[in-house]
């Protein structure tokens, strides 16, 4: 495949040195991440609200806004997940226009990360690389896995040995090669950057990481457009690497400088778990100087205790009057139930964080109750029943009988049930 755009380049975000289009992610001079930096008018007349409703119903109606190569015909239906006004939830935590992004529901692994890696495989393919593969706590190597055996291409996964085994399986049933490496996220990242370098394979969150993380602007471009071409006041968002919440801001600029949405103050807020908080530690200090932390929670999708873009979010969360905010394994499992008792949708651990955290921010009068808020929930809780296992007990087995079923009930309320009336045909 030809790899030819003159829409979008990588650029430093520090010296703001041009890289073209390649498989790199720091800059050269600076050491600085790369971003993907796109010449808005170019497409302007592409990049419309009638163009995209005519789009097909799946991230790439917003293609014309994505690091797509030349030549490539996207077949994936990934993304335009669902955002559910939350009605039982904002009741209970305090909250009049609560708003959920679901992509607990997103194809084809249940989880956000279908959407980047969708983006980081079709440059991965305009590069040349027959093998790609990922550094993950989970969600990211099952997409990887699923969307390299759609387009042909071998994958290594690279995982911490005490990934959640759910998500092991997910992974090994694409017919991907795993390797489980005793250490953290951060050892296993920092062995794949080695990798991608000697091996010369596309690893999507090292070297082909600018494109990878673009993928995150469709939960901002979708959150848009369902409100009806509208920003919301607040967004709360999981925090890992750091990339997704900067991203869906990068979105909400695009969308203004465009002139597809009308301008106005979003507040972003950050979720973590308390084990491993290194973001929302440095918000609260008032700094974007990312101490890095040894991950110790049950949210190992979150588990990144030196962050990438850390300091990125840090600043950014910080400019938009936001806050970050952590909660306990305890706090978050409540947020799953919580989560899956009033709305419907069970999440996985980091949803449980996310869905906590909202709660205290409300509580803590940090976000007001009619303000427009989204929280989103990134994965699946399939994935990570073993979080909350131990929450629930099976009860004894009832014979197949009414009376013992009415017995069962007295047992369960305390209060005998009514015998049903029989009605003469």
């Amino acid at each position: 495949m030809e790899y030819s755009c003159s829409a979008y380049e990588l650029k430093c975000n520090e010296c703001g040195k041009s890289f073209g289009n390649q498989p790199l992610s720091a800059c050269d001079d600076c050491l600085a991440p790369l971003e993907v930096h796109y010449d808005l008018e170019a497409v302007r007349a592409e990049f419309t609200r009638e163009k995209i409703a005519a789009g097909p119903a799946n991230i790439w109606r917003y293609k014309a806004l994505l690091p797509i190569p030349a030549g490539f015909e996207p077949d994936l239906p990934v993304g335009f997940t669902p955002l559910v006004k939350a009605k039982r939830l904002g009741k209970r935590i305090g909250a009049n226009n609560l708003y959920i992004k679901n992509d607990a529901v997103c194809f084809p692994t249940l989880s956000f990360k279908d959407r980047v890696v969708s983006v980081a495989l079709a440059n991965a393919q305009a590069f040349g690389f027959e093998t790609v593969g990922c550094s993950s706590t989970g969600n990211l190597a099952n997409s990887v896995a699923a969307q390299a055996a759609r387009l042909g291409l071998r994958a290594c996964i690279l995982v911490p040995a005490d990934l959640e085994p759910a998500k092991i399986l997910n992974t090994l049933v694409y017919g991907a090669r795993l390797v489980r490496i005793d250490g953290n996220y951060d050892h296993v990242n920092r062995l794949c950057t080695l990798i991608a370098d000697d091996y010369k394979w596309g690893f999507v969150n090292v070297n082909l990481r600018p494109y990878y993380a673009e993928g995150s602007k469709t939960v901002g471009y979708e959150i848009v457009e369902q409100l009806g071409w509208k920003l919301p006041d607040n967004v709360v968002c999981p925090m890992a690497g750091g990339s997704l919440i900067r991203k869906i801001r990068k979105a909400f600029n695009e969308l203004i400088a465009l002139g597809l949405v009308e301008d106005k103050p979003v507040r972003f807020f950050g979720a973590q778990a308390t084990g491993c908080s290194p973001i929302s530690t440095a918000v609260k200090q008032g700094t974007d100087y990312i101490e890095p932390q040894r991950p110790n929670t049950i949210a190992r999708s979150l588990a990144i205790g030196n962050p990438a873009d850390g300091p990125a979010a840090a600043k950014m969360i910080a400019a938009t009057n936001g806050w970050a905010e952590d909660v306990s394994d305890v706090e978050l499992a409540s947020g799953i139930q919580e989560l899956a008792e009033t709305e419907g949708i069970f999440t996985e651990t980091a949803g449980g964080v996310t869905t906590a955290v909202a709660a205290r921010l409300y509580a803590d009068g940090r976000i007001s109750e009619d303000e427009t808020t989204v929280i989103c929930i990134t994965g699946n809780g399939l994935k990570t029943t073993d979080a909350i296992a131990n929450r629930y007990e099976f009860d004894r087995a009832v014979r197949p009988r009414l009376a013992d079923f009415a017995e069962y009930l007295e047992e369960l309320d305390g209060v005998r049930e009514p015998e049903p009336e029989l009605v003469e045909v």
